[in-house]
């Protein structure tokens, strides 16, 4: 009960600032799922939240996104997230490669922590160095980015700092530009959690196979409803300084962590 009540308020507080922030909901929610759960099921978890997020998101704000953007980013994203998805799948079943004593306890390094942390602590230093947070990609690249975007929202469900470099450069207003990511997110978190399904849910499922907490997962939706609906209530988005910086040192943080095998 207690996890899932922190769940909740954390799920609202990184909701409600996604519409002041770049990054997206699922940088700060997958890490606290993995403190609680196994890896693989800490990304489908964050998945089934981003993904009722980015609905409920999507209603509110649908009729304001770019329709050409839509199209040229998120239909190759699509097909990329299939890929960065079926993945995961497969580096979930990898044994682990090292082992080493930290704290008291077996520290255990395995392929999918090693990947998904390397990939946390690249997405935290978009928040910390000023010229990566700057980054912004030419608009002929559109498809290169729903490429890029939609493999590492598959693998790891971490896009919006992607998304994000190549949408800016386009002159979208904020409400716009928030809509529009919605629906890619939206797009992305369809195809993956089709794949999620498959992988965790049905083919190798077996009665010692980790299950996704639907309780913990409950929990997290509706807080991230709830600062959503608080979010559409306080647009336009604004960015936030030192919330990059703190949000960039936590991932940092999580992310080494998670790939030496200590969480």
């Amino acid at each position: 009960m207690l996890t899932g009540l922190l769940l909740a308020v954390l799920a609202a507080t990184v909701s409600l600032l996604t519409f002041f922030a770049g990054f997206g909901l699922g940088t700060l929610l997958m890490p606290a799922f993995a403190l609680f759960l196994p890896l693989e099921i800490a990304v489908a978890a964050t998945a089934i939240v981003h993904f009722a997020n980015n609905i409920f998101k999507a209603l509110l704000l649908a009729r304001h996104a770019r329709r050409d953007v839509v199209i040229r980013f998120g239909l190759p994203a699509m097909g990329a997230a299939f890929v960065g998805a079926a993945l995961l799948g497969m580096l979930a079943t990898e044994a682990p490669i090292a082992t080493w004593h930290a704290f008291g306890r077996d520290a255990i390094v395995t392929p999918i922590k090693l990947v998904l942390g390397v990939l946390i602590v690249v997405f935290g230093l978009f928040e910390l160095v000023p010229a990566l947070r700057a980054f912004r990609a030419p608009p002929r690249l559109l498809p290169l980015g729903g490429v890029l975007a939609g493999f590492f929202g598959g693998l790891s469900g971490h896009q919006g700092a992607l998304r994000a470099a190549f949408l800016s450069p386009l002159g979208l207003t904020p409400i716009q530009f928030t809509a529009t990511q919605s629906l890619l997110g939206l797009m992305v978190d369809i195809t993956r959690l089709i794949v999620y399904a498959v992988t965790f849910l049905a083919a190798g499922s077996t009665s010692t196979s980790p299950s996704i907490p639907w309780d913990l997962v409950a929990f997290a939706t509706v807080g991230a409803l709830a600062g959503a609906l608080a979010g559409r209530a306080l647009l336009p988005k604004v960015t936030v300084e030192r919330l990059h910086v703190l949000t960039g040192v936590l991932l940092v943080v999580v992310g080494t962590a998670l790939a030496v095998g200590i969480v």
